[in-house]
């Protein structure tokens, strides 16, 4: 059965294309800077070796051109993958926002849909494009059976006591203002996976997703228990640009100050963590500065690692103990000093890490720990477009 995967960003288009039940995409595809004159597409076929990839840059004016490009390349004579639209029989969509109706892999129908745009206040980045990529999927594979799969629904597991706020229950009832989640999806993938890898379903599990935007979960026999973001994608750890949990009067501060509304939620999401500490906002950017002396970088991953560290012991709280910790996404697998700096200073959890270990990447599973840590030290790739495939498919096999 195919399905394709669209995972969509405010300005991006990542694409992958399953025979499933395998869990090898046959292609990959990303199309970033949307919107713009220089966007650009690659696109890689997985079904030769060495892997063939196209790449190019042109203007691509909106996501509805974006998905354009998408089925040329997929239908294309020479290279394509499908003969027509009709060969892909389900389309897997990532939506950020389901608020609390969804919990698990969704049908899309038109009562879904309307209540997708209902939380457009809560997700005003991401679930309008993720809506109107589900109707573009829908004009474009009309026979396909179209899907959403949540960000926030992993994350549907927490109990009251971890999702409410103290505030006003109105504010909860009437407004929808709680804990939600994010990149619940990624969470789900790599806690599963080293619950597997450990031999132990029921393992007490910490979570950490590091990317431009980072997250840390709480999860024992597969349920999120506690995770950092909140309302929004913006509270918890240090992110690229966001700057994670802060005290709200800092807002009546620069408001009072003269800052409007806007521009103190530009200030906090789009000028903040490591950007507003250092001018940058990429890891790799920040290492060569540090490299070169620069100690406002130095600065930034100390205080970067050190928010990671509090949620560690305050979830090892959470979970009264801990078999292993998970490091996924791009900072978490690929920065191995990251890793180091963030495991020091944890000996009350017996967590030691191996440095020869820690600085072999293979692009699988693997640990990182040292033989006489109690607690296992994971880092595990992370693969949102294979969870939502799986999702799909599964979702299918049981309608």
């Amino acid at each position: 059965m195919y399905i394709l995967v669209i995972n969509a960003g405010s300005s991006s288009l990542k694409y992958q294309l399953f025979d499933m039940p395998s869990d090898k995409p046959l292609c990959t595809g990303l199309i970033e800077r949307i919107g713009t004159n220089e966007a650009f597409i690659r696109h890689k076929i997985l079904t030769v070796d060495p892997t063939q990839t196209i790449e190019r840059q042109e203007a691509i004016a909106d996501h509805s051109a974006g998905l354009q490009q998408m089925v040329e390349l997929l239908s294309d004579a020479e290279i394509g993958l499908i003969h027509s639209a009709d060969d892909i029989k389900a389309v897997g969509h990532r939506v950020v926002h389901g608020g609390e109706r969804f919990a698990n892999a969704t049908l899309i129908t038109p009562a879904v849909k309307e209540t997708i745009k209902d939380l457009f206040p809560l997700a005003p980045l991401h679930n309008p494009i993720n809506y109107q990529c589900i109707e573009l999927a829908e004009k474009t594979f009309p026979n396909a059976r179209q899907i959403a799969v949540f960000d926030t629904a992993f994350h549907q597991t927490m109990p009251e006591y971890a999702f409410r706020y103290a505030i006003p229950e109105s504010l909860y009832t009437d407004e929808g203002i709680r804990v939600y989640g994010f990149h619940g999806t990624s969470h789900k993938y790599v806690s599963e996976k080293a619950a597997a890898w450990l031999g132990k379903p029921d393992a007490k599990l910490i979570s950490i997703h590091l990317g431009n935007g980072c997250s840390i979960t709480a999860v024992q026999n597969g349920k999120s228990l506690d995770t950092s973001m909140g309302f929004s994608p913006l509270a918890g750890l240090v992110m690229g640009t966001r700057s994670g949990d802060i005290d709200p009067s800092v807002i009546f501060h620069l408001i009072a100050k003269g800052y409007s509304a806007d521009a103190v939620n530009n200030l906090l999401n789009k000028q903040s963590g490591m950007q507003g500490l250092t001018g940058l906002n990429d890891m790799r950017d920040i290492r060569k500065a540090l490299e070169a002396g620069n100690q406002a970088a130095a600065l930034a991953l100390d205080i970067y690692a050190y928010r990671i560290q509090k949620y560690i012991g305050s979830y090892a709280a959470v979970l009264n103990g801990l078999d292993a910790l998970i490091f996924t996404a791009g900072v978490g697998e690929n920065d191995s000093a990251m890793r180091e700096q963030i495991c020091a200073n944890l000996d009350f959890l017996a967590v030691y890490l191996d440095s020869d270990k820690n600085r072999v990447a293979t692009g699988d599973v693997r640990e990182v720990n040292r033989p006489d840590s109690a607690v296992k030290i994971l880092v595990i790739p992370t693969n949102e477009e294979l969870e939502i495939a799986q999702q799909s498919f599964d979702l299918l096999e049981t309608a």
